[in-house]
């Protein structure tokens, strides 16, 4: 679920960056909530590798 929002937040943001260009507040917006997103995940994979770190030194 988070994947498919951070591609179609990366979609919007490029159609932004065309329409308005790369400075325009529409695409910085775009861009910044991207980074929330792509944060997100970037958290999730590391607590699942931490979790998977605490198995195997656990055995």
């Amino acid at each position: 679920m988070l994947a498919l929002k951070i591609e179609l937040k990366r979609q919007q943001m490029i159609h932004c960056a065309k329409e308005y260009g790369f400075t325009a507040s529409q695409t910085v917006k775009c861009s910044q909530e991207l980074d929330v997103l792509l944060n997100k995940q970037f958290q999730q994979q590391l607590r699942l590798l931490e979790s998977q770190n605490k198995y195997f030194y656990a055995q």
